[in-house]
């Protein structure tokens, strides 16, 4: 018999979070291992290569396809400023001239002499990958990256939008169980994030982005309500580059769902320190977990964060209807399979939800590793 596979998120104290920070493209490594490094810092810098406009010269001139070269003013290869003449042809012993000038600023890449046309390329784009924790670097990815080791506390979500900020975390709600509300945030929580509770609504998601909160980390967000925020619906496709002004991570799920207690009092611990946080979310092979790093905490170098796995006794989330979002502890693990309504037969677990003992495909939980 087949094992099954269970997915966990990590909420701990103590871990130590290696990350890759890696060029999209071949590029300028800027440190070596052993630097000590802020999230700030840049660690690797390249440059995509600018825009192509294309730009008919044998129409814009009159001209044959062949003659295009000899009229040019300059050369491909030469740098291009806005208005520059790249060509000229002169008619009627010189007495008429017609230019054709650069509409952007950048580089005369080539010239066809079969076509005519010529591809004009807009100035290189800088691209700056940065620290993203505070951490020392461990390896160097020759042309690409490095990768940056950190101890810090970690808490993984479930669901998450935008990409990655660094700033101080600040508690606003009260309690695990306490909604987020517009009325909740003000101009103190700019360039923050902000540790809510339960569900954050959508006016406050709003009123965040308004004030330009850099995160907020809670239980739940309706699910309707990422189609309000995004224009468009999520999908199973991987997010972390929406335009959005502030960072959601989702601790729990989609719905009024209630922070879990250790991870709403752990993070609200850490407050006043800086936090790493990103939403990029991917919830199919490869998956990437949205998460909250806090750098600086007291573990021993080389301490890991320790996990039971599947056991009697182990925190896990159900992941799927009719249970989704709610936390409790194995209470057995059957041998048998059993039967679902589906008549399939699968391994399953025995979950106590608070008093509450139901039966769950094992494929339907995941371990909440501390």
């Amino acid at each position: 018999m087949g094992d099954a596979y269970t997915p966990g998120l990590t909420v701990t104290r103590h871990a130590v979070v290696r990350k890759t920070r890696r060029l999209p493209l071949p590029g300028q490594v800027l440190r070596q291992v052993g630097d000590l490094v802020t999230s700030a810092d840049v660690v690797a810098r390249t440059e995509l290569p600018g825009k192509v406009h294309l730009l008919n010269l044998a129409t814009a001139l009159g001209a044959l396809p062949d003659e295009v070269t000899a009229k040019l003013r300059i050369q491909p290869g030469g740098a291009l400023t806005r208005g520059a003449v790249i060509a000229e042809r002169k008619s009627f012993f010189g007495l008429f001239s017609t230019r054709v000038t650069s509409p952007i600023e950048g580089t005369l890449e080539s010239v066809s002499e079969i076509t005519g046309q010529a591809v004009l390329r807009g100035p290189p784009v800088p691209v700056e990958v940065k620290a993203y924790v505070d951490g020392k670097v461990v390896e160097i990815i020759a042309g690409e990256g490095v990768v940056v080791e950190t101890a810090a506390a970690l808490v993984q979500g479930i669901f998450g939008l935008s990409g990655e900020v660094n700033a101080p975390l600040v508690v606003v709600a009260s309690g695990p169980d306490r909604v987020l509300d517009a009325a909740d945030l003000t101009a103190a929580h700019t360039g923050k994030v902000v540790l809510g509770g339960a569900r954050t609504t959508l006016a406050a998601m709003k009123r965040a982005m308004e004030l330009e909160v850099a995160a907020i980390v809670c239980g739940g967000f309706a699910y309707q309500d990422v189609k309000e925020l995004l224009g468009y619906d999520v999908g199973v496709a991987v997010t972390g580059t929406e335009a959005l002004a502030t960072t959601l991570v989702v601790t729990e799920g989609f719905g009024d769902i209630a922070m879990a207690t250790a991870t709403y009092e752990l993070l609200a611990s850490l407050a006043g320190k800086t936090a790493s946080v990103c939403g990029a979310t991917q919830i199919r092979a490869g998956v990437i977990r949205p998460e909250v790093v806090v750098p600086g905490t007291t573990a021993a170098a080389g301490e890991e964060t320790a996990s039971g796995g599947l056991e009697i006794g182990a925190p896990v989330r159900c992941i799927r209807a009719p249970y989704f979002g709610r936390i409790g502890k194995v209470s057995a693990l059957p041998v048998e399979l059993a039967t679902m309504p589906s008549e399939t037969r699968v391994r399953v677990l025995e979950v106590d939800l608070g008093g509450e003992t139901v039966s769950v495909p094992r494929a339907n939980v995941e371990v909440i590793e501390r």
